[in-house]
């Protein structure tokens, strides 16, 4: 009986794990090794602003939802959604923008003034990706422990063609290349590329046409904030600065975990948040893994990490620019930058932009008059030949001036707090392998059984949540592999 349950990290999937085993009646201890919960979602702070380092974009509230009403709770009494409209701005090459929210009528509008003859291949396109929609989300809180579990799925996945990429579905129903991008780029949100991410992937695109894209009032930070609260109230041990150095092991069983100042806490179960290869790699000896091998592990295909910069400035843009709150900026080269980042694993001379402008919805980010942003461009993880810290001050620079000529007047003059973050951040502070932003490279095998397990092939109370197990990156797969975990572990506690 796995009564006593210790969590490996303070990110979406672990705050989730711990407040459902805890509603549960678990034990739950949490430790985290950096000095504030929230692990991609840490919060910076300085002079009045306030940046979520991400993950901005939310869709499918009731994930959050359903952990409130475990606990018997009302999420909406911890924090509180609101919808945004549009979703994104898109903007071309040439700064031309498209926007899309959930009504249809309005998507077809937009895309009247790209290419009319599209319009009748986007109703198209949402009446397939329902289908897939459907098959998708039947899967995503299911297990993929045995390759039998595949079996069963895999008529229907030949049958939604996933062996096409995301960009080459699309472009069965869609013509015009930039409206092709605006409907495919979806899978950069999870780390993966369009031009090869399954075709399953659209799902994406149909979430957020159904329910939405959200921002939690206060930033994403709220949602941490929130979790922080519910764990106190459910009994959950929560240590900061807290650093697991190694999972101890005992045959086929983990029997807790030490730390780095040599404290040993025992546990009946272990749960790591942390990045899957870095776990194996670095908190359990290699002798004790008999299936995840360190060349297995090396022999996965990680996805790309991310340069981000956040900024304030003293000056208001949000009145005179047509940015939104998110801002999608597509390069003219879009393929070929894609296939240097994920193929080549070069970085590009071009870019393409995440530009995150969340005063637009909440001035409480920024001092009065201010104007909170980051900008995110994704860029080849630390095995590419790479020297950052040459390469990340001018990368900088050019990613300023960009915005400085096409969307943001005067931007250098009128910055007054600035941090940037490159994939040396993901390794050093969050722990990521190859700091590789999205850990395993969503690809058609690279998903469901494919990917690591929710439940460890080598020791039969180890498991994993978060971005790198099943079902992968991005807030829905997160919050959906702690409550796989939480149904294997009662699972198991009942049949014992």
């Amino acid at each position: 009986m796995a009564k006593q349950v210790i969590v490996i990290g303070g990110g979406f999937g672990g705050l989730s794990a711990a407040c459902r085993l805890a509603a549960r009646g678990f034990e739950v201890s949490l430790f985290e090794q950096r000095d504030k919960l929230g692990g991609r979602a840490y919060v910076f702070e300085k002079d009045g602003f306030t940046f979520d380092s991400g993950p901005t974009v939310i869709t499918a509230p009731w994930l959050f939802d359903e952990i409130w009403e475990l606990a018997g709770r009302d999420r909406e009494q911890y924090f509180k959604f609101v919808q945004l409209d549009p979703f994104y701005k898109i903007f071309d090459h040439n700064g031309r923008a498209f926007s899309y929210n959930g009504d249809h009528s309005y998507i077809l509008s937009q895309i009247d003034q790209w290419n009319p003859a599209d319009k009748e291949g986007y109703t198209r396109f949402m009446a397939a990706t329902k289908e897939i929609f459907e098959a998708g989300m039947a899967l995503i809180d299911k297990p993929f422990l045995h390759f039998v579990d595949m079996l069963r799925v895999a008529p229907a996945l030949v049958r939604l063609e996933s062996y096409r990429s995301v960009y080459g579905y699309v472009g069965k129903y869609i013509e015009d290349e930039f409206l092709r991008r605006c409907f495919s780029f979806h899978p950069l949100l999870i780390g993966g590329n369009p031009l090869d991410a399954p075709s399953l992937y659209v799902l994406i695109h149909y979430l957020e046409r159904q329910w939405g894209i959200h921002y939690a009032v206060g930033g994403t930070g709220a949602i941490v904030q929130a979790f922080g609260r519910l764990m106190g109230e459910l009994g959950v041990n929560v240590h900061l600065n807290s650093a697991v150095q190694e999972i101890l092991v005992e045959g086929k069983r983990v029997t807790g975990v030490r730390l780095a100042n040599g404290e040993v806490h025992a546990a009946d179960a272990v749960i790591s948040n942390g990045d899957v290869a870095w776990t194996y790699l670095h908190l359990i000896r290699a002798r004790f893994r008999r299936k995840n091998s360190d060349r297995w592990v090396k022999r996965k295909r990680y996805g790309m990490s991310l340069f981000v910069i956040y900024f304030g400035t003293k000056r208001r843009y949000s009145e005179e620019t047509p940015l939104a709150h998110h801002n999608i900026i597509l390069s003219e080269r879009y393929r070929g930058m894609l296939r240097e980042i994920f193929a080549n694993e070069e970085l590009p001379e071009d870019f393409s932009l995440y530009l995150h402008m969340p005063t637009k919805s909440d001035p409480s980010l920024a001092p009065e008059g201010g104007e909170t942003f980051y900008v995110l461009s994704p860029v080849p993880h630390l095995g590419a030949n790479i020297d950052w810290a040459e390469r990340a001050k001018p990368y900088r620079d050019a990613i300023m001036r960009f915005l400085e000529e096409n969307y943001l007047p005067d931007l250098q003059d009128n910055i007054v707090v600035e941090h940037h973050i490159d994939p040396r951040y993901f390794q050093g502070a969050l722990s990521s392998y190859l700091g590789a932003a999205f850990s395993v490279e969503p690809t058609l095998f690279q998903s469901a059984w494919f990917r690591p397990h929710n439940r460890s092939e080598d020791f039969e109370n180890l498991y994993f949540v978060g971005a790198g197990t099943h079902p992968g990156a991005g807030l829905p797969g997160v919050l959906s592999s702690a409550k796989i975990v939480e149904d294997l572990l009662c699972a198991g506690e009942a049949a014992a």
